[in-house]
């Protein structure tokens, strides 16, 4: 699968982010079911509780618009080494992923590692376990 487009999309919205505290940017979009692509960067916060990572701010946009199954997402942070989405991120996205979907990893457009959600997440807690 050609990933440029959702890498791309990651780095633009890397750019946007907002972190005074941190530095540290970070950008994530997601492809849904359909194609659509949803990007979303990391906000921060002084009340650091209220803090939203890249990879949730586009997950919840995507869900916001009414999609609920996710293809892939890529992640683009620190250009020097693979930024993985954290602990609640992953959770997040087992919620919505579709057929232990495709995590992408980027440092650039060029340099990126492709995992599968079950490799970076197993044995994960989701509506299986809620009899759902």
């Amino acid at each position: 699968m050609d990933y440029s487009k959702l890498i791309y999309k990651a780095i633009k919205a890397r750019e946007e982010a907002y972190a005074p505290y941190s530095n540290f940017k970070v950008g994530a979009s997601v492809m849904t079911e359909d194609g659509s692509i949803y990007s979303g960067c990391n906000i921060e916060n002084a009340s650091y509780g209220a803090t939203n990572c890249a990879e949730r701010t586009a997950i919840f946009k995507a869900v916001s618009e009414g999609h609920r199954k996710l293809k892939a997402i890529a992640i683009v942070g620190s250009p020097e080494e693979y930024t993985y989405p954290c602990g609640i991120c992953r959770q997040v996205i087992v919620e919505f992923s579709q057929d232990n979907m495709d995590i992408i990893i980027a440092k650039n457009k060029d340099d990126y590692i492709v995992k599968k959600l079950d490799e970076i997440m197993p044995g994960a807690f989701s509506k299986k376990d809620l009899g759902k």
